[in-house]
């Protein structure tokens, strides 16, 4: 036999060429470009964001290594940094009173008070107004011996202005500037109270600090900054060699009290905002991508169905298999290429969007983004049509010559599994490594994997059920005694006649249909529960170290202004000292946050009845229980603590004992007063305790100068307003939501590919049965009402499939993922019934509406050539 004159390459040319003319590659580019621009936008934005939080962590450390404690730190410390060459600087914080004068009133408040020393801050902005409103500037140094700087809030409370004097202990200052941004705050409740920064020498002379003040100590040190070098932060290597030494200091000498701080413990609540901002993204670009695969494993198989007779040609013409091979090897290669570039590119186009709707979860210029983002688009767009498309297509290089005259001769078979489950595996190791959450990962690929094999088995189930049900047209039970209609008889036969094709369509249906029922539920039950967890009408003011004396006083002022609802607590100091009778030291447990949790002191507090916001999770609560303890989830996990624990405190000197009763489920975010331990007790005698308070604040409208009468009234109670951060937390909550929907769009769009691409998928073997029975007599009429009853009942079927499947998935995401109670509506399956039947008759109706039209004539004869 005579070889083909053309090189693998020129065939592959002239095929990729022809395929593009004629429209054939179209559901593959369109499937490909939505999965690796879905991933890469998010990648994008990730990249940025993670490049942005290593750079500025050091800004909001206040240098780039901290070293705090409880006790003020030796003087080797400081030495040692200064022998590396590093700059130093130390402030200490607590809080304490400050007064007005007498003849500015007299008012109190409870200040967090901070002493700076000179070169504060190392790194970051310390800003400032020298005028109520006047411009903000940006210094370099602490405020001069003398003078302080204050939150604007002081001065609000205590009717003082700029100028005026403040009393701090025995000593009297000047109020010199208003303090506007501070790049070392963190979080906690003594950073809510209002700011008083002094300087370091001041501090000695107010008589503030004593044996038993709790003053947390910072040394921050930071590299030498210089034109050429820059501010390279931790990755100098003197700030490094500090970091060993002090981690060595503290281990080999016991420093109780002592820890190196890094951005997750200065700014929690923000990486715990943005990490889950970022975990929605990514499952939304999950979805996309799963949907991407199934549309490119339809699509080409599509393709390769109509390949046949070409490749059959090709081998009468003395094209050898390993050819054939290699032009559509290189064919689809240059696909994946084109489609990768360009999802790429729009990918990259996209992340801007993000930029722009989540601006208000970080405050600095974002770095522009690396390399890693594109090349891992570029790998997930040529695995897809590598592990989905080629098994397919690589199978026309074996139809035999014999099929250019026998059509029943050289059909595609089904994938070899080996190809299949090692292109599959290497795509959801991406998938997964794209997730950035294991669980979540996991959830979404794995469930998705599950779904699909349940969903060709039920379809297989329902089709050998139909054949059943509906074989003809006597008269059915299920009918009312009546006949089966002429084209529901039809219609069943249709479907019955090729039962791998409609497992096919039922099984990539469903799949597309469980993403985008999936993200319905997302963007209303797990949105509103994200928002249930931090309502409008959330708590906005904490108030603490209220004296048991002023509660009935306390409690009365609050419904005096119209206050009702509100959190009243007991809050007790207490020091873990022993878990099972044995006492517990830092040096028992490797993780760093349970190294902190025992160094430190807890806040306790009893209560007969379970805090309504608090989700029991294991065990009982009892109330009254005279020895019983309720312990906080994460707390247990952390500490490995269990049910059946004893657990010793030490409450001011009084040792207070009790066994592990329960575990709670506690939301921190929520803005209610939660504690790690709580004693189901509605009196504990002998134990001092000061109370805490949540509430919402009357409006100013309503109660004018509400917080102002508090303070007078209580001058010892810290009222923290956290009206600007409720505020925070809910613009952040409709940023994220529009992200996600700006995303949606992408899976969207992929889940109405795969609708389209499962289909038509039958369209010409459609068109060749629809010929046949024009040809005995059907009419169009009837042909249409065939159509309309396949594609409606294959749609059903999917959508209810998908309906249920998401609504299982939906909960594990809840639950395992994004911590939320999940309760997902009873009408879920029959709205996805419904929804998939539309959508299926809809795609249907666009992809198959010219098969009816087709000259019969035409159609036979194009069967038989």
């Amino acid at each position: 036999m005579r070889r083909l004159p053309v090189s693998t390459l020129a065939l592959a040319w002239r095929q990729t060429w022809r395929d593009a003319r004629a429209g054939e590659l179209r559901l593959l580019l369109v499937a490909v470009v939505l999965a690796v621009a879905a991933l890469t936008a998010v990648g994008f934005f990730a990249n940025r964001l993670d490049g942005a939080l290593a750079r500025d962590a050091m800004q909001l450390l206040g240098g780039d290594a901290v070293v705090a404690s409880d006790q003020p730190l030796p003087p080797e410390f400081a030495a040692k940094a200064r022998t590396l060459g590093l700059r130093v600087a130390s402030n200490a914080s607590f809080p304490s009173m400050a007064r007005a004068t007498d003849d500015q009133g007299g008012g109190v408040r409870l200040a967090a008070i901070k002493a700076v020393s000179e070169g504060y801050p190392l790194r970051g902005v310390l800003r400032t107004r020298s005028a109520a409103e006047g411009p903000v500037a940006a210094v370099t140094q602490g405020p001069p011996r003398g003078r302080v700087w204050v939150d604007p809030a002081l001065l609000d409370v205590l009717q003082l202005h700029l100028g005026d004097a403040l009393l701090l202990g025995d000593s009297r200052f000047t109020i010199d500037r208003l303090i506007v941004q501070e790049p070392d705050r963190g979080t906690g409740f003594a950073t809510f109270a209002p700011r008083v920064m002094l300087h370091a020498d001041d501090l000695d002379a107010t008589g503030l600090v004593q044996p038993a003040s709790r003053v947390t100590w910072r040394l921050a040190v930071a590299a030498a900054a210089s034109p050429a070098r820059g501010d390279r932060g931790v990755a100098d290597p003197g700030v490094r060699e500090f970091v060993r030494w002090a981690e060595g200091q503290v281990a080999t000498a016991r420093l109780r009290g002592v820890r190196i701080e890094s951005i997750d413990a200065g700014q929690p609540a923000m990486r715990q905002t943005l990490d889950r901002a970022q975990r929605f993204l990514n499952l939304v670009a999950l979805l996309a991508a799963l949907l991407a695969a199934v549309a490119v494993a339809i699509a080409a198989r599509d393709f390769a169905q109509r390949h046949l007779d070409d490749c059959a040609m090709l081998r009468v013409l003395g094209a050898p298999q390993r050819a054939i091979a290699g032009a559509y090897a290189l064919e689809f290669g240059a696909v994946g290429v084109v489609a990768s570039a360009v999802g790429v590119a729009l990918g990259f186009a996209v992340h801007f969007v993000f930029v722009t709707l989540l601006a208000g979860l970080f405050d600095t210029q974002l770095p522009p983004p690396d390399a890693r983002p594109a090349l891992f688009g570029l790998g997930v767009g040529l695995m897809l049509l590598m592990a989905f498309g080629l098994p397919p297509v690589l199978q026309l290089a074996r139809v035999p010559p014999l099929r250019v005259i026998r059509r029943d001769v050289g059909g595609l078979r089904p994938a070899s599994l080996g190809v299949l489950a090692a292109g599959t595996a290497g795509f959801a190791a991406l998938l997964l490594a794209a997730s950035s959450d294991l669980t979540m990962g996991a959830i979404a690929v794995g469930g998705f994997a599950v779904a699909v094999g349940l969903f060709a088995l039920l379809a297989w189930v329902a089709v050998w059920v139909l054949r059943r049900a509906v074989a003809d047209s006597a008269p059915r039970w299920w009918m009312l005694g009546a006949s089966a209609p002429r084209w529901l008889v039809l219609a069943t036969r249709q479907l019955s006649a090729r039962p791998a094709f409609v497992v096919l369509q039922v099984s990539a249906l469903s799949v597309g249909l469980l993403a985008l029922v999936l993200l319905v539920l997302l963007r209303t039950d797990l949105i509103s529960a994200w928002r249930r967890a931090t309502p409008v009408d959330a708590p906005n003011r904490f108030v603490i170290n209220l004296q048991p004396e002023q509660g009935e006083a306390f409690q009365a002022a609050l419904k005096t202004a119209g206050v009702t609802r509100y959190d009243w607590y007991p809050m007790i100091r207490g020091r873990l000292v022993a878990i099972n009778g044995r006492e517990v030291a830092p040096g028992q447990y490797a993780d760093d946050r349970a190294q902190r949790l025992v160094e430190r002191e807890f806040n306790l507090s009893h209560d007969a009845r379970l805090p309504a916001h608090n989700q029991l999770s294991a065990g009982a609560w009892v109330p009254e229980q005279a020895d019983g303890l309720s312990v906080e989830v994460g707390l247990a996990q952390t500490l490995g603590l269990k049910l059946g624990d004893r657990l010793r405190f030490d409450i001011a000197g009084q040792p207070r004992e009790g066994r592990i009763t329960s575990l709670r489920k506690v939301d921190w975010g929520s803005m209610r007063v939660n504690f790690f331990v709580m004693f189901p007790l509605s009196r504990m005698d002998g134990v001092p305790s000061t109370y805490i308070s949540a509430f919402r604040a009357p409006d100013a409208a309503a109660a004018p100068g509400f917080d102002r009468a508090l303070a007078r009234q209580f001058p010892n109670l810290t009222n923290v307003d956290l009206t600007a951060s409720l505020a925070q937390v809910q613009q952040v909550l409709d940023q994220v939501i529009r992200a996600v929907e700006v995303l949606f769009g992408f899976t969207l769009a992929a889940g109405v590919v795969v609708l389209f691409a499962a289909v038509t998928a039958t369209r010409e073997s459609r068109a060749r049965e629809y010929a046949v029975m024009r040809a005995v007599g059907a009419g169009s009429t009837l042909l249409r009402r065939v159509q309309r009853a396949e594609l409606l009942g294959v749609g059903a079927l999917a959508g209810l499939l998908a309906s249920l499947a998401a609504v299982v998935l939906g909960g594990l995401l809840a639950q395992r993922v994004f911590e939320f109670v999940w309760t997902p509506a009873p009408w879920v399956p029959l709205a996805g019934l419904a929804a998939g039947a539309l959508l299926a008759w809809a795609a249907g109706w666009w992809g198959l509406r010219e098969v009816l039209r087709r000259p019969v004539m035409h159609t036979l004869r194009q069967a038989a050539d």
